[in-house]
């Protein structure tokens, strides 16, 4: 057992984490906008990733934007889903290419749109385009 599995972890707070997750914004949009940009990565993919951002921008909303708190839940999936299947149409080694941040804050977007894929049912995660 090394000194590292006894020394517990500090309790971060809410405030910390936002201010981490806002100071990522920029690497995801780049890694967006390059994975975009990539030709490894199939057209359908890229496609529907824009639509996803299409609807984000859209006054048109499942949940409507105004009801306080869960307003922004269809966006946050959406996304979620969108960036999980143009990163898995990119594949990892790309994804590691093109991203500018450190690998632990790449683990943590990776590990965020896993988690909205995996909260549409199967059948619907299905339909999404190769």
């Amino acid at each position: 057992m090394s000194r590292l599995d006894t020394v517990p972890v500090p309790k971060r707070d809410a405030r910390a984490i936002a201010r981490e997750t806002i100071l990522m914004i920029p690497n995801i949009v780049k890694l967006l906008g390059r994975i975009a940009r990539d030709p490894r990565v199939s057209v359908k993919r890229k496609t529907f990733a824009v639509a996803a951002m299409i609807y984000v921008v859209s006054p048109i909303d499942l949940i409507p934007d105004f009801i306080a708190g869960i307003g922004q839940l269809d966006d946050l999936i959406v996304v979620a889903i969108a960036l999980n299947h143009l990163i898995d149409g990119a594949g990892r080694e790309i994804v590691e290419e093109h991203w500018d941040g450190s690998v632990d804050s790449l683990d943590l977007v990776l590990a965020a749109t896993e988690w909205g894929a995996e909260i549409v049912p199967g059948p619907l995660r299905k339909l999404l385009p190769g």
